[in-house]
């Protein structure tokens, strides 16, 4: 009987994806951009991010050099805003150490910032054709219930018990049509809901299957109370519709993104306002609350319109707190909540 790689890279070779951006001149920097994005997030939504940033950073040289806040503007949206500056490091050192060539060595590579186990098998296997393990998400699920593999598998014994079953079906040979076959199955046949089993290679000798209910695999992560945090934001503009933006520091909740300010406890608009200098501003709007979920909150924004008739010169360019021309909006990386509210006056105009 076929082994378990074999049948997959059979099963591929038919009914796998064979045209996403980032298989076309699967180069290590290409690649390693494709798997930094498609970390947590769905590949039908990063294409387009992805066609974006390579056309502006093709190379590593091009990335390392350009402003941290220009690859977040072309991040914007996209989410978990440590993957973007973690890259742009990672280009930084690979520029400076290694010449712009991204390290072909697995202990080298999964030494950058932001390149674990799994991304850096995934860009050796995927770009070089090297046998070495993945375990991304849908790597996860396919092993948990070919082999039935009970628990969560953020737990440290289940995680360690996958890697062991990664590295034994791992070929020697074919590692990239293997890896990417991989991929797809649990992407597009082993989906977390409703699995379409009768198009899997692996039906006859899957122990989910044989069991009854692949959907018990994996177990869901256990449950706990997502907590709310009430935020107000100031949407501070002039008379040129001009809005003021302040940067958030680089850890935390949108690092490195700019932001409308948020009021401190106890403060005011008002207070806020003369705190800055801004003693000319109109009447305080308030606009509806955004709700805005993070993974591990849950936001409610408040935003609150403020039009300033006085010399906005008052307020200093700094570096964390900037006037911002609607034309230039498009070039700063904003948090996705920021957007939303942006789009919101502009219809208020």
């Amino acid at each position: 009987m076929s082994t378990f790689a074999e049948r997959l890279i059979a099963w591929h070779r038919m009914h796998g994806r064979h045209e996403l951006p980032w298989q076309q001149n699967p180069i290590p920097y290409r690649v390693w951009v494709s798997e930094v994005m498609l970390q947590q997030t769905q590949a039908a939504t990063v294409i387009p991010y992805f066609e974006l940033f390579i056309e502006r950073f093709p190379d590593v040289r091009a990335l390392a050099k350009a402003p941290l806040d220009e690859v977040l503007s072309l991040w914007s949206g996209l989410g978990y805003y440590t993957r973007a500056r973690n890259l742009h490091a990672a280009a930084i050192s690979i520029l400076e150490k290694h010449d712009g060539d991204v390290p072909t060595d697995f202990e080298t590579l999964v030494a950058l910032p932001g390149i674990g186990r799994s991304t850096a098998g995934a860009v050796l296997a995927l770009s070089l054709d090297l046998p070495y393990p993945i375990l991304d998400g849908n790597a996860k699920r396919v092993f948990m219930r070919f082999h039935a593999v009970s628990g969560w598998p953020g737990r440290t014994t289940v995680l360690k018990e996958l890697w062991r079953i990664a590295e034994k079906h791992v070929p020697n040979t074919n590692a990239r049509a293997y890896t990417q076959a991989l991929m797809d199955l649990g992407a597009t046949v082993c989906t977390p809901k409703a699995p379409d089993c009768t198009r899997c290679p692996l039906e006859s000798d899957c122990d989910a299957y044989r069991i009854g209910n692949p959907e018990l695999f994996p177990e869901k992560r256990p449950r706990r109370e997502v907590p709310e945090r009430p935020v107000t934001m100031l949407i501070v503009s002039d008379p040129s519709g001009a809005v003021l933006l302040e940067q958030r520091p680089a850890t935390g909740v949108w690092g490195g993104l700019w932001s409308f300010p948020e009021l401190g406890a106890g403060e005011t608009a008002e207070t806020w306002c003369v705190r800055h200098g801004l003693y000319g501003s109109a009447a305080c709007k308030e606009l509806p609350v955004l709700m805005h979920r993070l993974t591990h909150r849950r936001l409610m924004i408040r935003p609150v319109r403020v039009r300033v008739d006085s010399d906005r010169s008052r307020v200093q360019d700094g570096d964390t707190l900037r006037w911002y021309e609607t034309d230039d909006l498009q070039r700063v990386g904003l948090a996705t909540p920021v957007s939303k509210l942006i789009d919101q006056i502009s219809l208020d105009e």
